[in-house]
């Protein structure tokens, strides 16, 4: 049995780990679950996988799912903190970890997972984005293995050659295309953008995903974000990756080779295909997706993204190149302009504005910890809070 533990088991990726493990009981078992503060949607978790043990980053929540498992007589150890989501991520009993907590808070146990060599399921962005350097550098230390959950990723690694890690030139690899659905506003009349509401950003024309993340579609700062992770992932920088908008969102991404071919992964839009990949890889299972259906999609369409329309993806590319702490400035700063707009303390259009201005206000430093991260990513919310203040 392949023991899982899965670091953020109430969102959207967690709940899809969960009904691929559901699919093949006789092969993965369930260590670990772990939470925010949803403690019902947990709780009804280890009803069903009956984990050792369940960890929640809020205290409170903690307390009341403790005292729920022990009403119950459920045998699962209740633990709470940050601290407790590394431990889990090394337990000896645990062979896979999915790291699929949202934002820097999922960026400790991932890097604890690395460092523990296990199979790490990466759907954490900001592992990569945030410290790409560092967390490389644990998954070599701990000779881990890296699989990544993102679609595109997934999809990327599935069009890469054997040994793609000692080198893409090396590997006959001389470009990575990166598919993009556009989001909801890639045909808006531009001047409209000014007036886009929270509710149209969070409506996705082919995902169901959560409020930020949908936001950063809407933007294609997600997009971006995905550039900088696969520079991290593949070995690469922001010139050999090209963004290619693609609305029907079948084609998950695409890889160019020397001698002319471009390898292709299609699958119809669900994540479960590629978690089913990972956790099986260099295997195939069932991940309980419906068959792509050609004929019922009919026609494929490509455009190239438009940077005046999608100013967030010009600036993640930008920061790529900058390096250093530039990503986790970046970050930092989407993360406080997307909660302002969703607050609506902030226009759509503004969100590029203030990042833009949190780069500029910053220096950009060659990262040597973690600690200067975590300082480099509360500096980075704090100015991109005062901008944002600033305009009201």
């Amino acid at each position: 049995m392949i023991g899982v533990a899965v670091l953020g088991s109430t969102g959207s990726i967690g709940v899809s780990t969960l009904d691929v493990i559901a699919r093949h009981a006789d092969r993965y078992r369930v260590v670990a679950l772990t939470a925010n503060g949803n403690h019902q949607r947990l709780l009804e978790q280890l009803r069903q996988f009956r984990p050792a043990y369940a960890v929640m980053a809020d205290e409170n929540a903690a307390s009341r799912l403790d005292a729920a498992v022990r009403a119950e007589g459920l045998d699962t150890e209740v633990l709470a903190g940050a601290d407790a989501l590394e431990r889990v991520a090394e337990l000896d009993e645990v062979d896979q970890v999915m790291a699929a907590i949202v934002g820097a808070a999922g960026l400790g146990s991932a890097l604890a997972a690395a460092r523990a060599g296990k199979r790490v399921l990466l759907a954490n962005k900001e592992s990569l984005v945030v410290a790409g350097h560092l967390f490389m550098e644990a998954v070599a230390a701990g000779g881990a293995e890296l699989l990544p959950i993102d679609s595109e990723h997934n999809a990327i690694f599935q069009c890469m050659p054997t040994g793609f890690r000692d080198g893409l030139a090396a590997s006959g690899v001389t470009r990575i295309l990166l598919t993009a659905s556009g989001g909801p506003f890639r045909a808006w009349p531009i001047e409209k953008l000014a007036r886009v509401t929270p509710a149209q950003a969070c409506a996705h024309p082919n995902w169901d995903m959560g409020r930020k993340i949908s936001v950063d579609s809407a933007t294609m700062m997600n997009k971006g974000l995905e550039l900088i992770e696969a520079c991290w992932l593949f070995g690469t920088d922001p010139e050999h990756i090209q963004v290619v908008i693609h609305p029907q969102s079948v084609v998950h991404s695409m890889v160019e080779y020397a001698d002319g071919s471009v390898l292709a992964q299609l699958g119809n839009p669900d994540m479960r295909t590629p978690i089913a990949h990972a956790m099986a890889w260099p295997e195939r299972m069932d991940s309980g997706v419906g068959s792509l259906n050609l004929f019922d999609i009919a026609r494929l369409d490509f455009e190239a993204p438009d940077l005046a329309r999608f100013p967030c993806l010009r600036l993640a590319g930008e920061a790529m190149r900058a390096g250093g702490t530039a990503p986790a400035i970046l970050n930092a700063a989407n993360e406080i302009a997307v909660q302002a707009f969703l607050d609506e303390r902030l226009p759509f259009v503004a969100i590029a504005a203030t990042i833009e201005k949190t780069l500029s206000a910053l220096p950009v430093e060659p990262v040597e910890t973690l600690g200067q991260l975590m300082e480099t990513d509360r500096r980075a919310r704090a100015i991109a809070e005062q901008f944002i203040t600033a305009r009201v």
